[in-house]
């Protein structure tokens, strides 16, 4: 920024549009984004020259539609937001137990029955319901639109269909598909179930497959999420199917894993042959390493980082999202009281900004860590409102995880940083946390 203009040097439309980002950073707080204050006819910007690049090439955010669901405008909001801190990866959490939130053509039971749940527990899965029907999908057209908009902002839409646990809405659906036929329920309550998919049933991993192939066509991303989290092997140990999958696929248990993980194993490495023959990639989360890992597979490590780091020792590439530093359902001061409902956990502004992913690798295995992720679930977050109160400020700490290079970050300087930042939140009538009421509160309690 020179005393007559602003000079922007990008090797791609890519970094121009990060520079710019950086510009309207720059402008007063009471610059309207598209238009002038009536009241100020020029603006004054600092004299700078700003040198940037990123320190990680992955560097995401994820949304979680399927527990509580957004509308298209909703999502769009959260992508602004996100391009505001140059991220380039939107993880979009489609389906799960609690709602299918996808179209898919060819089984279009999955939204007319797997998108809706009759009712929602209330409260940490207590006893009570409150007995209204609940939900939503993208249409594929929807999905689309989604993509594009993403785009436009150079983020890439990454689609999670997790498989084959969380499926409790799909079965609602297609009730064949599960080891015991049913009835099943898209389920009202928070967790983790025991009926999953059926993978010794030739129609469930069939159903896997077609669904992928519409999968591919509405997201054009490199990456698709397949999930392989939190799937009970209760029902497949006495399921004749699958254990029939077991014998005829000769998967053996050793001391370290079960044939029913190996089945798993199983289900993941097909589905992986599938997307890799059609030049796609899959991502899993860190239970994946539980079995035969996909040889092909980018691990997601989200129980804390030790399965991230045995990835990347492993060679496997590796995005870190540990719930102790990403995830931002959980609260952000110790005073709950005072704080919306949340699942509980307690993950601060410091923490989020504190985080080093490549922590206890050497440089050929951080090499591996593609970069990091924050995750928001949203079992306790049922409006958009409250999705920008619990990620911001947060995502500003965790964009310069992101970005920052490890030797020029700095708390202390990023805190002097934040008044500006919250000038910028108002201006753009966003939701956000007060940063420091913890500490504030903090001390108003020890003088008392």
């Amino acid at each position: 920024v020179t005393f007559d203009k602003v000079n922007i040097q990008a090797k791609s439309a890519t970094g121009f549009f990060y520079a710019f980002q950086s510009v309207k950073k720059l402008l007063p707080a009471n610059v309207m984004a598209g238009k002038k204050d009536a009241t100020v006819t020029e603006y004054a910007l600092p004299l700078v020259t700003i040198t940037d690049e990123p320190r990680f090439n992955y560097r995401g955010f994820m949304l979680d539609v399927s527990r509580h669901f957004f509308t298209v405008d909703e999502v769009k909001r959260m992508l602004d937001v996100m391009s505001y801190y140059k991220m380039n990866a939107f993880h979009w959490h489609l389906t799960e137990d609690q709602g299918w939130r996808i179209e898919i053509k060819k089984y279009p039971k999955l939204t007319e029955i797997g998108a809706w749940r009759d009712r929602t527990v209330i409260g940490r899965n207590t006893e009570e319901y409150d007995n209204t029907r609940y939900g939503g999908f993208y249409t594929q057209e929807q999905a689309k639109e989604i993509v594009k908009y993403a785009g436009e902002r150079y983020i890439t839409v990454i689609p999670e269909v997790d498989l084959p646990g969380h499926m409790l809405a799909a079965l609602a659906a297609y009730p064949e598909m599960g080891c015991t036929g049913g009835p099943y329920e898209v389920c009202p309550r928070w967790g983790v179930f025991e009926d999953v998919l059926c993978i010794g049933n030739e129609k469930s991993m069939q159903f896997l497959e077609d669904v992928m192939a519409e999968i591919i066509d509405i997201f054009p991303s490199k990456y698709i999420h397949i999930g392989g989290d939190e799937a009970p092997r209760t029902r497949w140990k006495k399921c004749p199917k699958c254990q029939a999958r077991i014998r005829t696929e000769k998967l053996k248990a050793d001391k370290n894993h079960t044939a029913e993980d190996r089945l798993q194993s199983y289900c993941m490495t097909r589905i992986e042959k599938l997307l890799n023959s059609k030049g796609r990639q899959i991502i899993g989360w860190d239970e994946i390493l539980e079995g035969d890992v996909a040889p092909n597979a980018t691990v997601m490590s989200w129980r804390g980082s030790a399965g991230g780091i045995k990835a990347a020792q492993l060679g496997h590439d590796v995005i870190m999202t540990p719930n102790d530093y990403c995830y931002f359902d959980y609260y952000q001061s110790e005073d709950t009281r005072h704080e919306p409902f949340a699942i509980g956990g307690f993950v601060p502004l410091e923490k989020v900004y504190s985080l080093n992913p490549t922590a206890s690798l050497t440089e050929e295995q951080a090499k591996h860590i593609l970069g990091t992720q924050a995750n928001l679930w949203t079992e306790y977050i049922p409006t958009s409102e409250q999705v920008e109160y619990m990620v911001l400020p947060r995502m500003a700490a965790l964009a310069e995880v992101q970005w920052t290079q490890l030797e020029k970050k700095d708390y202390t300087n990023f805190t002097t940083r934040l008044a500006g930042l919250i000038g910028l939140y108002r201006r753009d009538g966003l939701n956000y946390r007060e940063p420091f009421r913890q500490q504030a509160d903090s001390t108003a309690t020890e003088k008392k």
